[in-house]
Order: structure tokens, then C-alpha cells, then sequence
């Protein structure tokens, strides 16, 4: 497996193919190889050139989260009283379902998590019984997205 962090060298063929599969992961090979003019065995090949890579990292179902009666999106900012309750904190995040993102930050938050729930109240809960019981835990700051305006990945 390659370093990540080094960049991987794709042309203009590797480009079409991940444009193709990133707008609809379960296009058929042979579609996208008659698009590009290439063989579907070709394709494959780049496929797996870009999968040893790294630059791919699989592919998955989207679910939608509305169709369950997840509604409230909100970004928490956690403060924590010492940076060596940072670990501890990330494992007690992990075990709480409606945390989808958790991330290190710099600023004021140690940490800045994504959540989902299904409404205000049920985030009222997992902030109040889940969250800011955690040991380390000294107050959080939290946002709610009222709409996603952009959802994307980088462009290729």
C-alpha cells in the first residue's frame, strides 16, 4: 500500500472513469467503457491501479437519514478540562450512535463532532445524558444546520 500522503498521478482516462463512478458508484463497467472508448477490461485494470493507490477508498450506499426521521443535523464544540482527556473522549464519543463525525480541531474547542438525531429534543438528550456526562467534559458549544446548502466531494 502506498504512502497517502504522496500523490497519485491520474490522466485524463482515470479522471472520466472516477467522475462517472463518483456521480453513480453502481454505473456498469461496460457503460462507462463505451462512453470513454475504451475496454472494460481497461477499465478494471485502472480501477485497480487507483484502488492499490489509496486514492480510492471504496465505495457505499447512501442512506438517506430524512426516510428514518433523522432530522436535526448540529455541530457541538466540546470543551475539555486537560488535552489528555482527549483519547478517552474520543472513546466515549464512538459509543454514542447519533456522533457520524468527530474531529481534533484548533481554536477554542478541543473537539468539534457532527451529529444526527431526530429532532430537537432528542439532541437536548444526547447532549444532556450522553455527551456532557462524559469525565473530561467541561461544557459544549453546539449549532444547528438549518440546511445543507453544499454537499460534495473534491472535484477531479
Amino acid at each position: 500500500m502506498k504512502n497517502h500522503n504522496s500523490s497519485v498521478k491520474i490522466d485524463g482516462i482515470d479522471k472520466k472513469i472516477l467522475r462517472f463512478l463518483m456521480e453513480d458508484a453502481r454505473k456498469p463497467i461496460l457503460e462507462i467503457a463505451r462512453n470513454i472508448g475504451i475496454s472494460g477490461a481497461a477499465i478494471h485494470q485502472r480501477l485497480r491501479k487507483l484502488e492499490s493507490s489509496g486514492l480510492l477508498a471504496g465505495s457505499k450506499f447512501i442512506i438517506n437519514p430524512r426516510v428514518l426521521g433523522y432530522s436535526t443535523m448540529a455541530y457541538i464544540g466540546i470543551f475539555l478540562d486537560k488535552a489528555m482527556a482527549n483519547p478517552r473522549a474520543v472513546k466515549e464519543l464512538e459509543k454514542i450512535p447519533e456522533v457520524l463525525e468527530c474531529h481534533y480541531t484548533t481554536g477554542n474547542w478541543s473537539i468539534l463532532i457532527k451529529v444526527l438525531c431526530r429532532d430537537n429534543e432528542h439532541l437536548m438528550q444526547v447532549l444532556n445524558k450522553k455527551i456532557q456526562q462524559i469525565e473530561g467534559v467541561s461544557r459544549t458549544e453546539t449549532f444547528i444546520s438549518l440546511n445543507q446548502q453544499i454537499d460534495r466531494q473534491i472535484q477531479i
